[in-house]
């Protein structure tokens, strides 16, 4: 059955969620929708919660394993490649996109259908008690946390805050006789883990033959090798599959234009990804955006932003957001993506190698067309 919260998607037989959101409310459209064949509808202040628990239903229903993913950086990717793996021997369903949220996990969860075999679910946060929020939803009997790291500061407190949270998967899998894949080369995990259920894996390197730009994936290949080793994929079916998955979304993608040579990694910054897409970066041209939701630790942080490239001595670096004006940066600071356009406009690069690296509040994708 066809679920949905947005009532242009509405369907003959499909069940309408009509969520109220700060610049929304889906109840103005529910005679619309029965109008277009909506054969259920959920509406009223209790929307939300009688959406999650329709999902938890259907998931108790299902009885499938499932994968919880989380993390601060690279869970995304790390589904994917999840996914990629694991398709090669299951009929697997997966987050689609970014439906990590608590709107999200129940609309991936009510997507999966009684054909599926396993289910792999991303799980985003940004508030504590977010992830707990989430596995009583989805009720994962894996999990993984890809790392934990500077991100959300604002909404989290502290890195510690950080890694409570994300923790919360940890502890449903402990509370439940879960198991976790783990990467043994992090300690704030081993910290985070315990005593629980652990599938180990390192680091690693990148194989050869990926659409993979930049070193910082490795751990991702990694993750996603231990898990298609866990259930029974053969390996090289697994690095076929990784090798043929090519990143899309402006996720760590290797862009060939006109004139230049470009990564875009435009989709999630904040500090630890930041540092990492610079630390891998070869190149000679840096497009950076401002990282968002840092609270009191936005200066300090983009500061520290302006001094790796500092001691990298980069070539050409362009910034954009207000929140490099308060650094002691020499480069150029660009209010917005609109503003970065029109400077390109101006003074046009060719022959570069670009980190294209931002906030997806950033819109840096809009500058690719002048690269």
């Amino acid at each position: 059955m066809h679920v949905t919260t947005d009532s242009r998607k509405v369907t003959s037989g499909s069940v309408f969620v009509a969520l109220k959101g700060e610049h929304f409310d889906g109840n103005d459209f529910v005679d619309q929708a029965r109008q277009d064949g909506a054969e259920y509808v959920i509406c009223g202040e209790n929307a939300l919660a009688e959406l999650q628990d329709l999902a938890r239903a259907w998931r108790r229903e299902l009885g499938l394993p499932i994968l919880g993913i989380t993390g601060t950086n690279g869970k995304t990717t790390t589904k994917e490649l999840c996914a990629a793996v694991l398709s090669t021997k299951y009929n697997l369903y997966y987050t689609q996109g970014n439906l990590n949220n608590q709107i999200g996990v129940p609309l991936t969860l009510l997507n999966i259908t009684r054909a599926h075999e396993m289910a792999i679910v991303e799980m985003g946060a940004s508030h504590p008690g977010d992830i707990q929020e989430l596995v009583d939803i989805a009720e994962p009997n894996y999990g993984l946390i890809t790392n934990v790291g500077k991100a959300h500061l604002q909404g989290f407190g502290s890195f510690e805050g950080v890694m409570r949270t994300k923790a919360e998967l940890y502890d449903f899998l402990r509370a439940h006789g879960g198991l976790c894949f783990r990467n043994i080369d992090n300690p704030y995990l081993a910290q985070m883990a315990g005593d629980l259920q652990t599938v180990a894996y390192h680091t690693g390197s990148m194989p050869e033959g990926t659409h993979l730009v930049g070193n910082y994936n490795a751990e991702n290949v990694s993750a996603a090798l231990c898990v298609g080793e866990y259930f029974g994929v053969r390996l090289e079916d697994a690095l076929a599959a990784i090798r043929a998955y090519v990143p899309s979304n402006n996720r760590s993608q290797l862009i060939q234009t006109e004139h230049n040579t470009v990564v875009a990694d435009s989709y999630n910054a904040n500090p630890t990804s930041m540092t990492a897409a610079i630390n891998a970066f070869k190149g000679d041209c840096y497009i950076l955006g401002a990282m968002r939701e840092l609270g009191e630790y936005s200066h300090l942080e983009h500061q520290n932003i302006v001094n790796m490239l500092l001691e990298r001595k980069a070539d050409i670096v362009l910034l954009v957001g207000e929140e490099y004006k308060d650094t002691t940066t020499p480069y150029p600071v660009l209010d917005n993506v609109e503003a970065l356009c029109a400077y390109l406009q101006k003074a046009p690069l060719q022959g570069h190698t670009i980190l294209l690296k931002g906030s997806r509040s950033n819109q840096l994708e809009k500058v690719l067309p002048l690269l």
